[in-house]
């Protein structure tokens, strides 16, 4: 098993919780400080260096227009950090490669953080969340195909080492793909891929990535990481082992239990301050059919409560 450090890095000092109803998307960037914000930055690359010496692993993600994450853009978080740290391997989860106009160009961002690495790149792809639809421009529908079209087009600029080919797909057109630097690893860097329902994990299973879950509950992991294993077996595919199988998990540490929990009441401003309206959680026909079903009939409290 392996560990991985891993914060949203995100800009705490918010205005009253009354005076705002969505920390994403509507509000306003004059509650952000540069100079403050510098200051963040500079913090976070320390974080990620002690997390290194101190044996672990090292995530990033990125969110767009949102306080509760100060990374819009993971790959130039990447290569500060293949820079800045020697060891650890480093996970990007992930591109939001479904709302990226250019799969391409993340071809080559993450190629180039591979081989300035010397290849500890792990490379995660995420749907993106339903809050950024809008803002990318792009219609919540058929996302999934969308994503997994731009996945099999970086795999193959990635693993196409005898000059220019040209994709012709049903949402992305490319003449002349021929990506410097290809990667270090052979032959592509390591993938995940997020899931947060059964159905989402199959197409996953069968291609043997690594899933990675959050806020899924105990149940919901279960029925996610069943629904990956169940597919590998419908395809006579071996196996998968426990190295295939992610979760974020929120955690906070003290001497003492005491202070252990009352770091963790401070986390949940994380969740307690994080408020969107229904209109840019659940964009119509972002979530499937049976998914909003399920619910609204309540079998995943979380979602549930999103809902209501």
């Amino acid at each position: 098993m392996r560990g991985w450090f891993f914060s949203e890095n995100a800009y705490h000092l918010l205005p009253d919780a009354k005076e705002y109803d969505s920390i994403r998307v509507k509000l306003p960037n004059r509650y952000y400080d540069p100079k403050i914000g510098a200051d963040l930055y500079h913090r976070f690359i320390d974080e990620w260096q002690i997390a290194e010496e101190m044996g672990l692993e090292i995530m990033v993600n990125e969110h767009h227009q949102t306080a509760t994450n100060l990374n819009p853009s993971g790959p130039v978080v990447m290569g500060v950090l293949a820079r800045e740290t020697r060891k650890a391997r480093l996970l990007i989860l992930g591109n939001p490669i479904a709302n990226r106009r250019e799969p391409v160009r993340v071809a080559e961002e993450m190629a180039m953080v591979d081989v300035y690495s010397r290849g500890r790149l792990e490379c995660g792809f995420v749907r993106g969340v339903p809050y950024e639809m809008s803002a990318g421009n792009h219609r919540p529908t058929r996302m999934m195909e969308r994503f997994w079209e731009a996945h099999d087009l970086i795999v193959k600029a990635w693993t196409s080492h005898d000059g220019p080919f040209n994709w012709e797909g049903k949402y992305f057109h490319h003449r002349q793909v021929n990506i410097w630097p290809r990667p270090y690893q052979e032959p592509h860097p390591p993938i995940w891929i997020t899931a947060l329902s059964p159905s989402s994990a199959r197409e996953v299973g069968a291609r043997g990535y690594i899933v990675a879950c959050f806020l899924t509950g105990f149940e919901g992991t279960k029925a996610v990481y069943d629904s990956y294993r169940g597919r590998r077996a419908e395809l006579g595919l071996p196996a998968a082992g426990l190295d295939r199988f992610a979760y974020a998990a929120l955690v906070y540490t003290g001497d003492t239990d005491e202070e252990g929990y009352a770091g963790a009441r401070k986390l949940m401003w994380y969740l307690e301050s994080n408020k969107v309206p229904p209109q840019f959680t659940s964009p119509p026909g972002y979530h499937p059919i049976a998914n909003s079903v399920n619910a609204m009939k309540g079998s995943n409290p979380g979602i549930f409560k999103m809902f209501q």
